[in-house]
């Protein structure tokens, strides 16, 4: 009788796994046209990429490597290969929608919904990792490990949870009247406060650690130049931080916050737009990186609707922030490209790029490192993405043209792979790596295993 029960319980497991995305066994070779080395900016021709699993092992010229017996032929000839995009200001789970109605209305359920749908367009624009700032109800947790289990496609991702801020602050929900007592989930204020909330975001599966150090654009009674943590409760955000092995990303618009952040030790500085020459020596002095989201401006100029209380704070940074970013890129301020997409529709990501390169006055090689080795190296993540290196994850990106030559080319892309995983290929559609079925035994147990487990417990 246990022989067929066994066997039951295995096909029961068989029937039922979780499907996931898994890289081919084997290995994969990536025939490239030229290869970009985002060191160097060298386009080196007719070069292989070597993928096995989901790590790159090599990269050699196409007539040294022969294809052996299992491995699998990817002709990319016709395109340029280069290291999967990188942004490291994300709202995955959020939408392009500024309806007040519409925000109190967002329930956790629906974010998570949201993040599965924007995660796939993410992906598909070439953007293969992100950092991911600020999402409710730690829906940015479960995205980012439903990702990493295969269930569902999307980048790599490094998350906030809840966003830290002050009482009434960018971070709070100021919508609604005092009746309801309703309060933002990421709010403390002072310095035991703020420790509990950084230990509580931890505890719930935060990478890294979000907060407004200044009044925001899109939201209610706050105002962009006003600070709002105290430099004293930023210092000992970052400190709690930095021990437990995150790093902080501080939302801030105005100077004198801009200021006490990067005193404090934050890593990177979110907009900055009212960046003043005393930021500029202070990010400097602590290496801080600058993310610039500066796409969004554009786009809202032409295409938001904003209510009343939101269109004239966007007008107003919007004057500022463009020149007061080319300032600090020309002193040398490290620079991460990050986009705040939900601002705008996920998926445009790559023309943050292009702002850099034709208004703040960037080669299209210092813009490419910006969302690669720049961002990497904020991320903590060189180890493992920003660039074509053997050891490092297989996220790879294929264009037609040359990025460095036009750097509007990155605003399509026709090839992804993530980790080894095709999840994209206009040329051959047929090539791209579909969910198959996940570690059954591992997914349900058996009957007779049930009852073993149980007893034994």
């Amino acid at each position: 009788m246990l022989l067929p029960l066994a066997m039951f319980g295995l096909a029961a497991a068989t029937a039922f796994a979780q499907p996931t995305y898994q890289p081919t066994t084997g290995r994969t070779l990536l025939r490239a046209g030229r290869v970009l080395d985002v060191h160097t900016g060298k386009e080196a021709a007719d070069e292989t990429v070597i993928i096995t699993g989901d790590k790159i092992v090599g990269i050699a010229a196409t007539s040294a490597t022969p294809a052996g017996p299992g491995d699998r032929v990817v002709d990319l000839t016709a395109y340029t290969l280069l290291p999967g995009l990188i942004d490291v200001h994300t709202h995955l789970t959020m939408a392009t929608n500024f309806d007040p109605y519409f925000e109190l209305t967002m329930t956790p359920a629906k974010e998570a919904i949201l993040g599965v749908e924007n995660a796939k367009t993410t992906l598909e624009a070439g953007f293969t990792t992100v950092r991911n700032v600020g999402a409710n109800g730690f829906t940015d947790v479960a995205l980012r490990d439903e990702i990493n289990a295969g269930h569902i496609p999307g980048p790599h991702m490094m998350v906030s949870g809840p966003a830290l801020g002050i009482t009434g602050g960018h971070m709070d929900e100021n919508l609604l009247p005092e009746q309801y007592h309703v309060q933002g989930e990421g709010v403390a204020d002072g310095i035991p406060a703020v420790q509990h909330m950084v230990r509580n975001n931890i505890k719930y599966g935060a990478d890294l650690i979000k907060i407004g150090a200044s009044g925001g654009v899109l939201s209610k009674g706050d105002d962009p130049q006003a600070s709002q943590y105290t430099l004293e409760e930023m210092q000992a955000i970052v400190a709690d931080a930095h021990r437990l092995g995150r790093k902080v990303a501080a939302h801030a618009h105005g100077a004198q916050a801009i200021l006490w952040a990067s005193e404090a030790g934050v890593d990177s500085i979110e907009h900055g737009s009212y960046m003043d020459d005393a930021d500029i020596t202070m990010m400097l002095k602590h290496g801080t990186y600058f993310v610039p989201t500066a796409y969004l401006i554009d786009w809202v100029q032409q295409y938001g609707n904003l209510p009343p209380f939101y269109a004239q704070k966007m007008k107003d940074v919007s004057a500022v922030e463009k020149k007061n970013a080319i300032r600090a890129i020309k002193a040398g301020v490290k620079v991460a490209c990050g986009t705040d997409a939900a601002v705008y529709p996920h998926g445009l990501n790559a023309h943050e790029l292009d702002v850099y390169v034709n208004q703040f006055g960037m080669t299209p090689l210092a813009a490419l490192q910006t969302a690669t080795l720049n961002a990497a190296d904020l991320m903590g993540w060189t180890d493992k993405v920003g660039s074509l290196e053997p050891g490092k994850w297989a996220d790879v990106i294929a264009v037609k043209g040359d990025p460095l030559a036009d750097v509007k080319i990155l605003q399509h892309v026709p090839f992804v792979m993530k980790a080894g995983v095709i999840y994209k290929d206009e040329s051959q559609p047929a090539a791209v790596d579909k969910l198959i079925a996940g570690a059954a035994a591992a997914s349900i147990a058996s009957p007779m295993e049930s009852n073993m487990m149980e007893n034994s417990f």
